[in-house]
């Protein structure tokens, strides 16, 4: 009857649904070979090997096989194989016997093998250390198995596993309801819709109803949320044979958004393969026509291409979101996924909920008043009656209510004198619950209806107040003075909300929203949540980091006044969800900005908000662990909760918090950030360094009578160089660095490359001066021109070694000039990692002129005074960067 895992999904799927929609629940676990009572661990095991693991298959980076070949197929390794089948044409294929020679091909395949290796041993760490640092944060679900209710990932779930259900969890699988009580279910990630319906085991389909599967009140899907209520339920399908699993999975799962970091990187090598496009051409026709061998001139040309190829980029930002993503652990934060440690890093504005993030997350009950402000325990009792038997997620305020009555009333006797009827559960709208209970002593068999809720929609719902024992018409007058009385308790910092009641509502079963009217209000229940001591510093932090916290609340504008008083925040302004009502786009543009402080607000408007903030510009942060955060964590750039949040905001974060701390979030951003920089550092030095290369190429090609380079050694001076990039990401950030949100767009960069290419082009071009005019005569006796053709050759050769030594030191300090706005090595320093590889590259290539690869790359020797030469045109180089520098940074506000 069931599929098994390896059948493609079809009407099968939608029958099977039917089928056991329509049958008795006896019917569906006879189906299923199961029990009520749960599976046991063997039949679990069983289940597991015929029908699937309760997993879904993103068809991305699954194996290591696909590791492999995404580490190889890039632009970057695509151009350098298609340059090398050039270059073995060219160098191998066509030319005599005598002539042949694989080299330039060796050491561009060897530049392809080490960014590939390199980039797949990044990727396999990287999956794996999601895959570790997630199992410390892994969604688990309430299983009845071996006749005993255990919590276990949700993974485990196999079909025939009989799940219970509660307010605030995703369900795990697709099921049939055995038990039901007023559940209700949100399955917005199927069909969109934000109100919740109800879900009930009793109900079938009605006729004609076969088509709205996703409404059979008896079945509940993958990825949908319990939004209040309790149930129980056997799963009858798993993983990807759930009937919308890939759906939840994609929504649940969804790819990480898209951000201008990475609009930029993919920017950048369109813009690289373009320059490539265009360069590589202009250098093999001044060749040609000014030496006249189209060969070497197309071969140097190949080598160009390969110079101006960061084949090393796809490795420096994988390593760096590793790196990241570890560091970020080791502090208390874990990421989800690797390309939200940008967005986390780049968010100027962190919208979060007050609850827990600045205040205690421990609510007590303070005060339970009468309408006079009279302590009062049959108000306290009213309370517990309803915070007790109401069947959704208990919040701060339910526990805290139920702990005072157990600790001031005898709550064996309430729950002997009442039993349940129904309830109405809460919902962001009404921002109201009520139960229904009956008096089974005092009062004869009386139902009561108890609500309680937020002060100004209790009084909607409201005709009358009990004072003294008497019931009273609530007039304007007596409204507005039990305002006044809700006003003064919040501005003492307590949240208050209040208690009504009805007596014999509605008949049995039949209780409604509807049913919240003509209440008798009687009292207040008075909350304190105190602000925690570390959030004052903690905003002042992040204010110094340039972010901007607004606080996104359901709770009133009062309440939310006193604690951003006392935690620092400015709340001159304040605006609630009514105000963001009928306003124009403009006119909300301007009041999410002015605004840091916004009150009562629903799941819409927190998503509203989020959207506006967007479209202004800024790189947003939403952090929340509700069942109503939900929608707006999926609208910001990067959304955050923590390790205690409900099921479905954990699904939907890009990384998660073990400790509610704005401390531990503002370390994170830091670590962010860094990882941001040193990405940014290799892109933008060598996009400049190349450029600068490419201006000294056209300069030395048009008036040289020789190629200034070698394409094997410029081949090998472009390996040496990117092999020394790998350090980078193991480079600090200076404090000032970090201390600012930093998006990039791609039209800075030429700004960047044109200031500082020509710089070190500048250097190059003394080079070429002292080595053709002083340097090279004087070694081999008399100009270029004047000597034979023996002498012209080893002219060349000292030509060529000169170039490829002051080139490589040039290329790895620029590296140390441009990380900092600084002076280097006196006002600022890379780390050890970093000096150790850039200064290792130049030394080695340094010393290749005199080992045994001099022959093959055809080097001259050169004395070694020819050193001191090198130095001072480095002191002279960093000297000039630092000057230019400071004229970049007059127009501009970063340098990295």
């Amino acid at each position: 009857m069931l599929r098994k895992p390896t059948e493609v999904a079809s009407n099968k799927d939608l029958e099977l649904v039917k089928a056991i929609a329509n049958e008795d629940r006896a019917e569906t676990l006879a189906r299923l070979h199961a029990s009520s009572d749960g599976l046991t661990s063997s039949q679990a095991e069983k289940n597991r090997e015929e029908f699937g693991s309760n997993t879904i298959a993103s068809g991305k980076r699954n194996s290591k096989l696909q590791f492999l070949a995404e580490a190889f197929i890039t632009p970057f390794t695509l151009v350098l194989l298609a340059l090398a089948a050039i270059s073995l044409c060219t160098d191998y294929i066509f030319v005599p016997a005598g002539e042949k020679d694989l080299s330039t091909v060796a050491i561009m395949l060897t530049m392809v093998v080490i960014s590939g290796i390199t980039s797949f041993i990044q990727n396999v760490k990287s999956s794996s250390a999601v895959e570790a640092l997630l199992k410390m944060v892994s969604v688990t679900t309430d299983i009845i198995r071996d006749g005993k209710d255990q919590e276990i990932d949700t993974s485990k779930v196999v079909v025939g596993d009989v799940i219970r259900l509660a307010a605030g969890d995703m369900v795990p699988a697709d099921m049939r309801l055995l038990t039901s009580k007023d559940l209700f279910c949100s399955s917005s990630s199927l069909n969109g819709e934000s109100n919740p319906v109800e879900k009930i085991a009793t109900k079938k389909p009605q006729l004609g109803q076969d088509r709205d599967y996703l409404d059979y009140p008896n079945i509940l899907y993958e990825g949908t949320t319990i939004v209040s209520g309790s149930g129980l339920g056997v799963v009858f399908a798993t993983g990807e044979r759930t009937m919308f699993g890939k759906l939840a999975h994609d929504i649940a799962h969804s790819d990480v958004k898209n951000t201008t970091f990475d609009v930029g990187i993919k920017n950048v090598s369109k813009l690289l393969i373009v320059m490539t496009a265009v360069i590589a051409p202009l250098v093999l026709i001044i060749n040609g026509l000014t030496k006249g061998d189209w060969v070497n001139a197309l071969i140097f040309s190949i080598a160009t291409a390969v110079g101006l190829t960061p084949e090393m980029l796809p490795v420096i930002v994988t390593t760096n979101l590793v790196k990241g993503s570890i560091e970020m652990s080791k502090k208390g934060t874990i990421v989800k996924k690797m390309n939200s440690i940008q967005n986390f890093g780049s968010a100027d504005i962190l919208c979060t909920d007050k609850t827990g993030t600045l205040t205690q997350d421990k609510v007590v009950l303070e005060r339970h008043y009468d309408l006079n402000l009279h302590e009062n325990p049959r108000i306290l009792e009213m309370g517990y009656i309803n915070a007790n038997y109401q069947t959704g997620m208990k919040n701060l305020i339910d526990k805290a209510i139920i702990e005072a009555a157990g600790d001031e009333l005898d709550i064996s006797e309430i729950q002997r004198d009442y039993n349940k009827i129904d309830e109405i559960p809460f919902d962001f709208s009404r921002r109201r619950m009520s139960v229904v209970v009956e008096n089974a002593d005092r009062e004869h068999g009386e139902h009561l209806l108890v609500t309680k809720g937020a002060s100004e929609e209790m009084m909607a719902v409201a005709t009358k107040l009990e004072v003294d024992g008497q019931i009273l018409p609530l007039t304007p007058e007596r409204k507005q003075k039990v305002m006044e009385k809700v006003n003064n308790m919040n501005d003492d910092g307590l949240r208050v909300i209040m208690i009504g009641y009805k007596r014999n509502p509605a008949p049995v079963g039949e209780f409604s929203v509807k049913d919240e009217n003509e209440l008798i209000l009687c009292g207040f229940l008075a909350f304190l949540d105190p602000p925690k001591e570390s959030a004052k510093v903690a905003l002042a932090r992040l204010k110094g980091d340039g972010i901007t916290v607004k606080i996104l609340t359901g709770d009133n504008e009062a309440v939310t006044r006193t604690v951003g008083l006392q935690v620092g925040l400015n709340v001159d302004t304040v605006y609630s969800g009514a105000d963001l009502e009928g306003k124009k786009p403009e006119e909300l543009a301007k009041m999410v900005e002015e605004c840091n402080i916004f009150v009562k607000l629903s799941p819409e408007d927190k998503t509203k908000i989020i959207n506006l903030l967007k479209q202004n510009g800024h790189t947003v942060g939403y952090m929340g662990d509700g069942i109503n955060d939900a929608p707006a964590m999926k609208a910001a750039d990067v959304s955050i909760s923590v390790d205690t949040a409900v099921d479905i905001a954990k699904e939907s974060a890009d990384i998660i918090l073990l400790h509610k701390d704005l401390n531990v979030l503002e370390t994170g951003v830091r670590i962010g950030r860094k990882v941001f920089g040193n990405t940014m550092k290799y892109i933008k030095i060598t996009l400049s360094s190349n450029f600068g290369n490419i201006l000294s190429i056209l300069v030395a090609s048009s008036f040289l009578p020789f190629l200034p380079m070698l394409p094997l050694q410029l081949l090998v001076l472009d390996l040496l160089y990117g092999t020394s990039c790998l350090s980078l990401p193991f480079d600090d950030m200076d404090n000032e660095y970090l201390k600012v949100p930093r998006t990039w767009s791609t039209k800075k960069l030429p700004k960047f490359m044109f200031y500082f290419g020509p710089t070190s082009s500048v250097f190059d071009i003394l080079t070429f001066g002292l080595l053709y005019f002083v340097i090279c005569p004087h070694l081999v006796g008399g100009n270029y021109n004047a000597i034979s053709p023996a002498q012209q050759v080893a002219f060349i050769a000292l030509f060529h070694t000169g170039w490829f030594i002051e080139s490589l030191w040039t290329q790895e300090m620029v590296i140390h000039a441009l990380r900092d706005p600084r002076l280097p090595f006196v006002g600022q320093h890379a780390t050890a990692t970093v000096i150790l590889s850039t200064f290792g590259a130049s030394i080695i290539g340094t010393l290749i002129p005199f080992s045994f690869l001099s022959n093959k790359l055809k080097f001259g020797e050169l004395p070694m005074s020819f050193m001191w030469i090198v130095l001072g045109i480095l002191v002279l180089y960093i000297l000039l960067t630092t000057v230019i520098k400071h004229f970049y940074l007059k127009s501009e506000e970063f340098l990295i």
